[in-house]
């Protein structure tokens, strides 16, 4: 099998080249001031080849060898080979730049071995400089590569969540309009109207990975006006909004569960005046969300055991947001559960 380069690669050692280059021109303008023409040309033609040598080097040579004694010995050798192009073959490949007269005989030297001696100089401080930039090239490309793997691990992840939540929020949901078909209700055929709206919003608006403020609001309310279609007059239901640009972004039905939560294991487990009350503020992307409901009296049971619905919301807040709370308190006869977000804080 033929080799193949990697042209990404390969244009990285050029830019390489090109540094190494101008900083070789550098010091030729400041101490060779007089014959700076020929020098540069004598440069160009010298860096050129060490691009291709150290490209060679770094990304076919060095990785072949591995800790096995045929590769160990063949990349003893393949080093050997390499050390007599930087030296010996940098010194012809001067001699070949003289007779095509593009290379300027600047310097005599007394014998080969000084030649050589000098040009060995050049190519040493060349894998230097190579050996260190693709050792920052390598660095670079690898956290970079780290970082999009936890991105995608973290989006599939979310996406896994949402999975799970939307059909939880869509079962419990379906159960309400069955205890009213159970009950032969005349508000049944209401509440599979605002189930059909409620369907329509999870299918073609929460695709995306943000809505409007008032996307989630009207969600919310027709959810909750579903809700309330079990229940009597006795049920209190309070909804107060304090905000100030309602097309801020906000991921789709985050704040949904707190209100599920409060109507399925608050309000529908309680006999004597059920209620909740809802506070949504958003001032300076700082948002704000209280939901308060109506338990029954256990006050030796404190530990709130959190369900899917509770568990969901807060790891996908983690993987959404930096700056968050999610709190929740049972009371003597009420659950409080108070979520605070910087929106600026998305991740």
């Amino acid at each position: 099998m033929g080799l193949s380069i990697n042209r990404e690669r390969f244009v990285f050692y050029l830019w390489v080249g090109a540094a190494f280059l101008l900083l070789w021109l550098f010091s030729e303008s400041v101490n060779n001031q007089e014959t700076f023409v020929p020098r540069a040309l004598n440069n160009v033609w010298r860096c050129s080849y060490v691009v291709v040598l150290n490209f060679i080097l770094f990304e076919y040579t060095l990785p072949y060898i591995k800790l096995t004694w045929q590769r160990i010995l063949l990349g003893i050798f393949l080093v050997w080979v390499h050390l007599m192009f930087y030296s010996f073959g940098l010194y012809a490949w001067r001699a070949l730049g003289i007779q095509l007269h593009i290379y300027s005989a600047l310097t005599t030297f007394s014998s080969v071995n000084k030649g050589v001696q000098s040009q060995m100089s050049y190519s040493a401080q060349s894998i230097l400089f190579f050996g260190l930039l693709k050792h920052i090239y390598t660095y670079v490309k690898l956290r970079q590569a780290t970082q999009q793997l936890r991105i995608e691990k973290q989006a599939a992840e979310l996406n896994y969540l949402k999975s799970q939540t939307n059909p939880h929020f869509l079962f419990n949901t379906l159960n309400n309009i069955y205890s009213l078909a159970r009950d032969k209700s005349d508000l049944a055929p209401e509440s599979i109207l605002r189930l059909s709206k409620i369907l329509r919003f999870m299918l073609y608006e929460t695709g995306g990975a943000y809505i409007a403020i008032e996307q989630e609001l009207k969600i919310m309310s027709d959810y909750i006006a579903l809700e309330k279609l079990r229940y009597d007059e006795s049920l209190r239901v309070s909804f107060n909004q304090d905000i100030e640009d309602m097309k801020q972004a906000l991921p789709p039905l985050l704040l949904i569960p707190l209100v599920e939560n409060a109507f399925k294991h608050g309000v529908s487990e309680t006999r004597n005046r059920p209620f909740v009350d809802i506070h949504l503020s958003v001032n300076r992307r700082h948002l704000t969300f209280i939901v308060k409901n109506s338990t029954e009296e256990f006050p030796e049971e404190r530990n709130v055991k959190e369900n899917i619905g509770l568990s969901n919301l807060r790891r996908q807040l983690e993987l959404l947001y930096t700056e968050y709370t999610l709190a929740v308190m049972q009371g003597q006869s009420e659950f409080t559960a108070t979520l605070k977000i910087n929106l600026a804080s998305h991740v």
